[in-house]
C-alpha cells in the first residue's frame, strides 16, 4: 500500500472502526484495518458485521471511482450485498479489503472485493459482490 490515502470525508462509520483507505498502483481501493478487542465477536475473532462493512466500503469506494467525471467521488448506496465467510480473522493483525469493478454501465455498477490478512502470505478471509448505483448529489 503505497499510494496516498484518498481525500474522503470522514464518516462516523469510519472514525468509530478506524479502517483506512487508499489505492493501489492498479487503481483497486484498499481499505484496512488494525483488528483490536473493540472489533472481536464472541470467539475472539473479527466480527462478521465488520468484515461485510470493509468490503462494503471497498467496493462502494471503488463505485464510486468509476462513476467519478470531475474532481469529486459521486455518491452512491448498495443495492444488493453478498458476503461470503471462508475464514475466521483473529485479534492482533492487520486486514486489508479490495474493492474493484467487475462490469455496469452509467448508474448502476457490479463490485467485487476480498479481504486478506497483510500477514499470512494474505490469507483470504472472506469475500463479498455488489451492486451499486450512483445517486445525484443532494444540493
Amino acid at each position: 500500500m503505497t499510494s496516498p490515502q484518498l481525500d474522503l470525508t470522514s464518516t462516523g462509520a469510519r472514525a468509530l472502526v478506524g479502517y483506512d483507505i487508499e489505492t493501489d498502483p492498479q487503481g483497486d481501493v484498499l481499505v484496512s484495518l488494525s483488528i483490536g478487542g473493540q472489533h472481536l465477536n464472541r470467539v475472539d475473532t473479527l466480527h462478521g458485521g465488520i468484515v461485510s462493512m470493509l468490503l462494503d466500503t471497498a467496493m462502494g469506494v471503488a463505485a464510486s471511482r468509476h462513476f467519478q467525471t470531475g474532481d469529486s467521488l459521486p455518491q452512491v448506496v448498495t443495492l444488493s450485498l453478498t458476503t461470503d465467510f471462508l475464514s475466521a480473522a483473529p485479534s492482533g493483525q492487520r486486514v486489508v479489503a479490495r474493492g474493484w469493478i467487475d462490469g455496469g454501465g452509467h448508474k448502476i455498477c457490479y463490485a467485487k472485493a476480498e479481504l486478506r490478512g497483510e500477514a499470512e502470505e494474505g490469507r483470504l478471509y472472506a469475500s463479498g459482490s455488489s451492486v451499486l448505483k450512483r445517486v445525484r448529489d443532494r444540493e
